[in-house]
This record gives structure tokens, sequence and C-alpha cells, in this order.
């Protein structure tokens, strides 16, 4: 019974306990109102406070162009969206009335949970790890490209002193100093790259900034700015440059910023860099030339990095001049000449360079008078530094070098100079014999250029085709040339910060002007005498729109006028008073719509109007009997050239249409608009570049017109492109019917040609086999992209009896429909491909094989590059009847790169399970890409070449990796994994492709999240497979799909609304802080997919309530449709309405959309009247 009663005890006791904690709680809760309400009150002005100062530091940080964590943006958004709940409970506080338990309970209950979301709120904006996203921050040290100083024991002398004064904290400024041309630069580059290569250095970041003689403060902030990742903006004035660039540097632990080449003193407070003595452990290392620089930058301490001593010197000035040094005879001048270059690097490179190979004699001992005996009219530096580079100047040969050299002194400090635009400048001065056709003036100025080079006056510029000089030696030459001497005389204030040109700078005696880069604000308004001056350089100078009529009266003799890059409406009349004008650039002056009247400038032989706002090709052009050059490349709004004009100009060697709206016409197809045809009469013609809108019929004389061209480029089709080419005779054909015979032309006179979005392709190449017995010998590049295939069958036994393209090094296909190989494509040409040199094929969906070669092991003797990709279908490279995957000898023995990319058939090779590299010859290699699961099966030799090859191994993994189990299918649980991954890399970093001016392109083929929703379709669509440049090219892919898409059902509808639902997507992460929910992504784009594909023809049985606009009937025979859209938060739709012009209904329609702005509601109804009236136009 003692058992029985403490069991029943149990059992009720128990449930009175839950009981009386549940009822105490409930009275707790409702007895606590006043004071939860008190302490949400309390708490929540600590949030707001807390809020207010996160916004303020973000909006700072926005400001220096940071990007902020997306937590940060959630929990701000977090705390707004709770201020209204407490508003409430403020304005409906629960009732104290003890008979309304029930209400003053539950008002309770909400004050308790707003009290804790509140200290969780509190709790997480503390953000230890800061307000600002990481992956802006710099790399520490970037590499600098140039000479070191190895070998050289005077300078790495101080390079390690340099080091050494890095890690002493007592030294916070530390100035290097010396001779124009000692090395200086170099060394300190030699100090960058030797922190980035070794563990010494100690700075977050390394700034690199050269300053240059003529300093210009704003450029010194952009490159501090470009260098930390920070926005730049043009209107942005200095002070407030230098506000954002202290509190970035001040946000750095520890900072390095080398100031190269200074000339004068650098206020760092109006840069806006923090002084090192606040800033504890940043530094600052400035190169000049004078010591009293460093004095008044307050240096710490200073490092002279001197001349080289005598042996030092010896073996650099023989290295430079070569073996020729070290003749018996030869050797006593050589090592006099070196000592008499003072241990300067640079004056011992020039002098030696130029005498490199010279093995006579007296040569030597002419050369040690000549630098004994120069006497430079600049006291100091001159005697050590301008005396061995005159005497380089003095020593060149040939007719104008020396003139040529100078002419290049006219163009600013550290400008890389186009050599195409020197070439030209120099043609117009004469300086390059007028009587030599373009392509000999180039060739010419190209000879010219290299022996500058040579002799170490020129070097190349920072991008090829440009070439610069050394300042020390723009300096010698504007040493020279501010002297009378040869009557050279020049004005050089280029890249100077002008406001305006004073007229006191002007002489009689001036021969060349230069004001380049100078932003110059007006022209002077007066009569400048310079009856001598030939050349005249302003531009570049923006900031001046007009150019006075009386400041071009005093160069009577002038000959190159350059306004290029210049805000200028117009010229003034006064020009055409320049009787020997030679050349008149107007490059990329975009204010200028019409040509000026011109006739009377009978000598003028280049005409540049690139860029210009031209609309039509007028004003007195055709008098231009002497023009040679006529540049219209870039004129956008070009619409017209009158017949009869280009062909008047009988002496235009360059006509350069590239990249202009203006399509040439073939005869017969329009009048009164210039013909390909008139063009064909230019006798003297010899470069071209145009646009034409169909492929004219060309005459045996007609193509033996175009052969005789040197270079040319001809786009031919509604919409060709302009494309980069290396080859001198180039044809791209876009969107053209290759059933014309005249296509067959096109293949025997270019070097390269495109085919882009043409029909028939093979019915042309089986006419190729027809109609040539030879093969197209000039043909060395051949790019196929989108052409279609038809399914007739090939002509039976048709094969060329030779190769037809026997010196072919490029061949890239794109995107072709129904073919299985290469070989299969071109078989009936005889293609044997020994002299290709690269292949690349990509989105040829069908593709089986690259080359299949049947029974005969087929060598590619000097195929260097291999890429293929999204051929899906793609089994093996090389395909054998014979039953053998490889070849006993190499097929490809000259292969150096081999790409291969989202090839979901591809067998792995037995050449890929094992690299061919051993610990011998792995520091040939660059670069490895691939999956981690294929590097992880590779086979070793041995582990050291595995290890050796790691650091150049990059795992690339790719979204549609996932898919190669089922083409049409995919792995839920790994997709779902990497949506969840994707999303996460979403919020952490919008915007969430990762280009920061985003665009729906940069959405559709670089984002993974994008790429994501494409990869879930049933059909797999891969919108990375397409070569894309634009936003209108991906518009242009949704609505006409190429053929390899054409075959799938509504594939514009799912284009159109997956690249809406990405948009939309991307612009709530961004600006609302929203997650990404995939699965509930997926589900709204197949329900919007499904929904559209569903839309119905609808039954209207009511009248129409209210007409707001009389209905207008259309005409005869004419269909007219209405659309409308009606929005509500809940049941959006759009109706479409079409009726006969005799007012009979013909279908209505309507269907929901996804949207409730009006708007957007409005264009989907557009969109969907459209479609449907293009159904019914079909």
């Amino acid at each position: 019974m003692e058992v029985l009663a403490a069991a029943v005890g149990a059992l009720v006791v128990t449930p009175a306990k839950l009981l009386c904690n549940c009822v105490c709680s409930k009275i707790n809760t409702t007895i606590n109102v006043q004071s939860n309400l008190d302490d949400v009150e309390k708490e929540m002005k600590s949030l707001t406070d807390r809020r207010k100062e996160i916004i303020h530091e973000t909006e700072a940080a926005k400001k220096e162009g940071s990007q902020i964590r997306a937590p940060i943006i959630t929990w701000l958004e977090d705390v707004k969206e709770l201020q209204p709940r407490v508003n409430r409970i403020h304005e409906n506080k629960p009732s104290t009335c003890f008979l309304n338990f029930s209400k003053r309970y539950k008002g309770g209950r909400e004050v308790e949970e707003i009290l804790k979301n509140i200290k969780r709120l509190l709790k997480d904006g503390k953000f230890p790890q800061g307000l600002v996203d990481p992956t802006r921050v710099p790399r520490a040290v970037e590499h600098i490209p140039g000479p070191s100083i190895q070998g050289q024991t005077t300078a790495s002398k101080a390079l390690e002193k340099t080091m050494k004064l890095l890690s002493d904290d007592r030294f916070q400024r530390i100035g290097i100093w010396g001779l124009g041309g000692v090395g200086k630069t170099t060394m300190v580059r030699t100090l960058n790259n030797e922190l980035k290569s070794t563990s010494r250095n100690i700075f977050g970041v390394i700034i690199w900034v050269t300053v240059s003689k003529n300093l210009d403060m704003k450029q010194v902030q952009t490159q501090i700015a470009l260098r930390l990742n920070l926005e730049t903006k043009m209107e942005e004035s200095v002070e407030r440059m230098a506000i954002r660039l202290h509190h970035r540097l001040m946000n750095e632990e520890k900072y390095l910023l080398i100031l190269d080449d200074v000339w004068q003193k650098l206020d760092l407070d109006s840069l806006g860099v923090p002084q090192p003595d606040v800033h504890k452990g940043s530094k600052i290392i400035l190169t000049t030339r004078f010591m009293e620089v460093c004095r008044k930058m307050m240096t710490d301490v200073e490092v002279k990095v001197d001349v080289l001593n005598d042996e030092e010197a010896w073996q650099l000035f023989s290295q430079k001049a070569g073996d020729v040094a070290h003749l018996e005879g030869i050797k006593p001048f050589a090592e006099a000449i070196a000592r008499e270059c003072c241990g300067l690097p640079l004056a011992i490179i020039i002098v030696g360079a130029a005498m490199r190979r010279k093995t006579k004699v007296e040569l030597w001992e002419d050369a040690l008078k000549e630098l004994q005996r120069s006497v430079p009219s600049v006291e100091g530096i001159e005697d050590e530094v301008y005396k061995p580079l005159k005497w380089s100047y003095d020593s060149l040969q040939g007719n104008n070098t020396k003139s040529c050299f100078l002419y290049c002194s006219l163009f600013p400090e550290d400008f890389s100079i186009e050599v195409s635009e020197l070439v030209l400048h120099w043609r117009a001065e004469g300086l390059i014999d007028e009587q030599q056709n373009y392509v000999d003036s180039v060739n010419r100025g190209i000879a010219l250029i290299e022996n500058l080079k040579d002799s170490c006056l020129l070097e190349d510029g920072s991008k090829k085709g440009t070439v610069k000089m050394h300042d020390v030696v723009r300096d010698v030459a504007i040493w020279i040339t501010s002297s009378s001497e040869d009557g050279c005389k020049s004005l050089v204030r280029s890249k100077f910060c002008l406001s305006e040109i004073s007229v006191g700078e002007f002489s009689n005696s001036l021969k060349r002007v230069s004001f380049m880069n100078s932003h110059i604000r007006s022209l002077p308004n007066c009569l400048i005498q310079c009856p001598e001056v030939s050349t005249l350089l302003l531009q570049g100078s923006c900031p001046f729109e007009e150019i006075p009529g009386r400041f071009l009266l005093g160069f009577e003799t002038l000959k190159v006028l350059n306004l290029s890059r210049t805000n200028i409406r117009s010229l003034p009349c006064s020009i055409l008073l320049l009787g020997n004008l030679c050349a008149l650039f107007l490059r990329h002056c975009k204010y200028i719509e019409v040509v000026p009247l011109l006739g009377s400038l009978s000598k003028l032989q280049i005409l540049d109007l690139c860029g210009t706002s031209i609309r039509k090709l007028a004003g007195e052009i055709e008098l231009l009997s002497n023009l040679r050059q006529l540049d219209l490349s870039y004129t956008r709004k070009l619409k017209a050239i009158p017949t009869g004009i280009i062909f008047r100009l009988s002496c235009l060697e360059v006509l350069d249409v590239t990249n202009s709206s203006y399509q040439f016409l073939v005869k017969g197809e329009e009048e009164g608009e210039t013909t390909f045809e008139e063009l064909i009469q230019l006798d003297g013609l010899l470069v071209l570049s145009i646009k034409l809108k169909s492929i004219p019929l060309l005459s045996s004389d007609d193509l033996s017109w175009i052969n005789r061209l040197r270079r040319f480029q001809i786009l031919i089709g509604p919409t060709a492109y302009t494309f980069l080419t290396t080859h001198d005779k180039s044809v791209a054909v876009s969107k053209i019917d290759f059933t014309q015979d005249s296509i067959l032309q096109l293949w025997d006179i270019s070097n390269s040609l495109v085919l882009k979005n043409c029909s028939n392709l093979n019915l042309m190449l089986d006419n190729l086999v027809i109609n040539t017995d030879v093969g197209f010998i000039g043909l060395k590049s051949l790019t196929i992209e989108r052409c279609t295939i038809t399914k007739s069958c090939p002509v039976r036994g048709l094969a060329a009896c030779c190769d037809l393209l026997p010196n072919l090094e490029e061949l890239t296909l794109g995107h072709l429909n129904r073919i299985k190989s290469i070989s299969e494509l071109f078989g009936q040409l005889g293609l044997r491909f020994l002299k290709l040199k690269s292949i690349e094929v990509r989105g040829s969906s069908e593709m089986k094989y690259l080359l299949s070669c049947g029974h005969i092991i087929q060598t590619l003797p000097n195929l260097e590059v291999i890429k293929v990709s999204f051929c899906w279908a793609l089994k093996e490279l090389f395909n054998y009847d014979s039953g053998q995957n490889m070849a006993p000898d190499p097929v490809v023995p000259k292969l150096r790169t081999l790409q291969l990319e989202d090839l979901f058939s591809l067998r792995i090779l037995g050449s890929l399970r094992r690299l061919p590299f051993t610990i011998q010859n792995t520091g040939t290699i660059k670069e490895i890409k691939g999956e981690s699961e294929w590097w992880d099966a590779l086979l070793w030799d041995d582990d050291e070449t595995k290890t050796s090859l790691l650091p150049y191994f990059h795992p690339a993994m790719r979204v549609s990796q996932l898919l190669r189990q089922d083409k049409l299918g995919w792995d839920e649980e790994k997709l779902n994994s990497l949506f969840d991954e994707l999303s996460a890399k979403a919020i952490q970093r919008p915007p969430i492709s990762g280009v920061t001016n985003e665009t729906p392109l940069h959405l559709f083929a670089q984002c993974q999240f994008a790429k994501a929703i494409w990869f879930s379709n049933n059909w797999s669509i891969r919108p990375d497979q397409w070569n894309l440049s634009s936003t209108a090219h991906l518009v242009d892919l949704i609505m006409t799909p190429p053929p390899e898409l054409v075959v799938i059902p509504a594939v514009q509808v799912f284009g159109a609304l997956a690249t809406d639902q990405i948009w939309r997507s991307r612009n709530a992460v961004i600006f609302e802080g929203a997650k990404i929910d995939m699965k509930k992504i997926q589900t709204q784009l197949l329900c919007r997919f499904e929904e559209h594909l569903a839309s119905r023809n609808l039954v209207i049985t009511m009248e129409h309530t209210v007409r707001t606009e009389r209905w207008i009937r259309p005409e005869q025979g004419v269909i007219k449709i209405n659309c409308n859209a009606a929005v509500s938060q809940n049941r959006p739709y759009v109706a479409i309405v079409a009726r006969d012009w005799r007012v009979t209904l013909v279908f209505p329609m309507s269907k929901r959309v996804e949207t409730i702005i009006p708007l957007q509601a409005e264009a989907e109804a557009i969109y969907w009247a459209t479609q449907q009236a293009l159904k019914l136009g079909a």
C-alpha cells in the first residue's frame, strides 16, 4: 500500500509542479510588464545609438571606396525593422486592469520577446571582424619589372644599407639621392622586388609612385589611390582626395611609400599621406637627384647612390660594347672611354651600345677625342652626364636622324609615344622622304626608331607599339633644342600645369612648340610672330574650347597642327591661311560635328578625324588633291559620304573607316552614296579599312587592285563587327548566305578570314573544291562561328586535288552544329595542317573528335596550342580507325598549351595520366589548371617532381561538373549543397559577380550563382558557352537563339525569366541585404516559367466599363493589338486584345505576371504583345 500511495502521490505532485510553474511564469510576465517596458526603452536607446555609430562609419567607409560586409547590412536592417514594434508597444501599453488578465499577459509576452531581440542585437552589434570587406585589401607587394643591380657591388651595398634602415625604428624617412642616371630607381626597384620574394617584408602594403619633374599632385594621388584599390574620380579636388587617402592610410597598420624621381619638396599633408612620426611603423623612401630635396623633405637619413668604380664601369661597358672592347688594339681606348663616362650607368650603357661591333681602331680613338673635347654650356651635372650623352647624339648617322630624336622630346616626360603617331609627325615635318609612299615611310620610321633604341636614346614604352625617352635623355634633348643649333630650337612645355600660354615665351627663332597635355584653359587672342615654327602640339589640353582666330596668323610656315583630345567645337577661319599645313590632327575632338572648309589647304597630306562627331563627309574634302591619309575611324555618327568625294582624292594612300557607323555600298544598292567600286579607282591606295553592306562581285582587275593593297580590313554584312588581328589582309563576313559565288573570292585575297552567323557553310566548302584547282596560299588564319550547316548530302567523291589551305596557321571554330570533327567539316579540302600552330574549338555540342585521322597516323609538326571548350560530346582529341589511341611518335611534338574545359564525355587520355615533366625540366612550366580529382589521379615518377609542380597547379571547379552524370538532369544533393555555398559567398561579397560596375552580362557570364540558376533547368543551357561581349549580345542570344538552341522549346521564355530573376535577386542582395534562398528562387522561376507557357486564350464575356481614349481603326488588312496591365498586391495581370480593320475581335488573352511594379508590368504586356504580333506575322 505504501508503494501504491507513493506512486499515486508522484502522479499528483509532478503535474501540479508543472501547472504551478506555468501559472507562476504567466503571473511574472503579467506583473513585470512595466519593468520590462522600462528596460526596452533603455536598451532600445543604446541600440539606436549603436546603429547611428555604425551608419556613420559605414558611410565614411563607402566614400573611401570600401565594401561593407554583408552581416553589417543585415544587422542594420534588423534594427530598422525592430523600431516600429517598439513604438507600437509604447503606444499600446498592455492593460493594467487585473480583470483583463489574458490581454495583459499577451502584451507582456510581446514586451519580453522584443527585449530579448534588443539584447541580442546589442550583443551582435560589436562586429570584432570590422565593417569593411577584407577582400578589397591590396596585395602587400607588387613586382615592378625592369633591370636589377646584379653584379654592381657599389649599388648592392647601398641596397643592403637601405634594407637595414627599414627595420630600424629610428628612421621613418629615408632619402636616396645621387646623380641623374646613376641607378637610384633601379636600386629602389630591386629593393621592392626583393621584399616581395623574401621574408624581410614587414609592411602591410608597399606603394610605388613615380613623381617626375613636373609635379602633378592629382596624378601622384591617383597612383596611390589605385595601389590601394580606392576609387578615383576625375572631378574630385586635390583636397578632397587628400582626405580620403589620409583616412585610408591611417587604417593601414604599416605601409612603405616609395616616391621615385622627386624634383622638389612634396607636401605630404596636401597629398594626404600621414606623417611617419604620427603613423608609427610606416616609412617613406624618396629618390632624388638633389640633397636639397632630402633636406626640405626632412629625411631622417640619406643614402647616396654613388657612381660605379672603374672595375664595375668597365664590366658594364664591356658587356654593352661586346667582345670588340677586348681586342688588343681597341682595349686601351675602350677603357679610357669607360672612364670618361664617369661611372654613370646610363652613360656607360649608351656609349657602350654605340660602339658595339665597331672594329676599327680609328673609330675608338675618335670617339675618345670627341668625349674629351665636347664642352656643354650647362654647368654642374652637364660635365658628368650631358657630355657623353651629347656625344651619343652627335654620333647618330643618317639624314634627319638627329631631328627625329629631338622631335621625341616634344612629348611629355615618361610618356609612351605611339610609334604610328610619331612616324606620321615625322613624315608631315619632312623628316622622312615625302616622295616615299605611306608603307615605305612607316618602314623607314620604324628603322629610325630601332636605330635610336639601339643607341639607347629611346626605349620601349609601357605597352606594345610605343616608345619613350628616359628622363635624363629627354633632358639632354631639351637642352639641345633650347639653343638655336641646327635650326631646331624648340619651346617645350608639355605636361605643365598651365592655365594659359604666356606670349612672352615665344620668339621668332622657334622651330617647334609643344604644350601637349598642359591643361590649357584658353589660347592667346593675339598675333604671335612665329614665322619658322613647323610643329604646334596642343593635344590633350582638354579645357580650352575654341581657337582664337588671330592666334594662328603668326604660324605661317606651320606644317603639323595637333589639336587631338581637346574640347574645341570648330576651327577658326584663320586655319585656311596655313598654306603649308601638311597634317591636321583632330583625333577624338568629340564636339566637332562638321568638317571645316579645308579646300584651300592644298598641301594637306594627313587629315585625322578619328572619334569626331561628324555626320557627313563634305567640307570641300574633294579639293585636297594632295591628301594621302584620311582617318574616319570611330566616327559613330557618320551617316553620309556623298558619291565622288573619295574618288577625287587621287593621291589617297590610307583610308581608315574602322568602327565607324558608315557602311560603303555595292554598286546598284543606293544612289548618292559612295560605293566600293569608287574606291577601286584609287590607284595609289595602300591601306584600307572599311565596312560593306554586301559582298561585291569582283572582276579580275578588281582582284588585282585588292592584291596590290599592302594592308586591308574589310567587314562585310549588315552586322559586321570590328575585330583585332595581327594579319595584314583581313576579311570578316557576317550574316551572309554562302550560296553566293562571290564569297569564294574572299578566300583568295585574305590572310585572315572570319565567317560569322552565315548560312550554308558546307555548300560553300563544296564550292571551294569545285571552283579551284590550286590552294589558297595566302590564308593563314580562319575563324568560323555560328554558321549553319545544311543536311543536304555532300557531292559524292568530291575531294580537292591538293591541300587547299597549305599555309593555315590559326583555326578557330565556334558554335557549329552538325559536325562530328574538324576532319569531317574540312575533309574534302585535303587539309594536312602542316603549318598549323593553333586550334581553338568552343561550343560545338555534337563534335566527337577534334581530328579523325583514319588509318594514317597524322603528325601536326608545328601545332603549339590546343584549346577546346564546351564540346559536350567530345570523346577524344585524335581518333584513329586502326584502333590505337595514340601514335607511336608524338602527334603534336611542339605542343606548348593544352586547354580542355567543360568536356563532359572526354575520355582521360593516357598521356594525361602522367605529365611529361621531371625535376630537371619543371622550370619550363608556367601554369597548370585542372580539376582536383584529375590532379590527384596523376601518376608521378617521384614525389619531388609533384612537389615542385604543386605551386603551379590551380584547381578549377565549375558548376557544370555536377551535371556530368546526366546531361539533362542534376545531382539534387550536390546542387543544393552548392547553392548553399554560393548563397553564403553572394552575401559576403556583393556585387555577386565580383565586378564593380556590374551589368546583366556579368551576371549571365561570370556569376556562379547565376550559372547555378541556369544549370538547374531541364535542358542545361550553359550561358558561359557563348562568346558574349555586351548586354546587347545577351539579349540577342535570348531573343534569337543560335542553331544549337532552336530545337529547345521555349528557350526565349526561360532566358528572359531567368535573366530577370537573377537581376532581381542581385538587387535584393546588394540594396536590401537579403539572403539568397536558392530553393525558393528555383521554385519561383519554374512556376513563372510554367505559368508563361500555360498562358491561354480567354473568352471575355463582360463589356468594357470605361473607354479612356478613342480606339483608332487600323488600315485595311491590318490587325491592331492593344495591351494593358492591372497591378494589385496579390493579383497582377497583363492583357492583350487584337482587333482587325473591321473591328472584329481576333483574340483576347491575359495572364498573371510576377511583379507588382507598374512599369515592369507594362513592359511585360508590351513584350507579350510584340511576341504575339510576331507569331501573327509569321
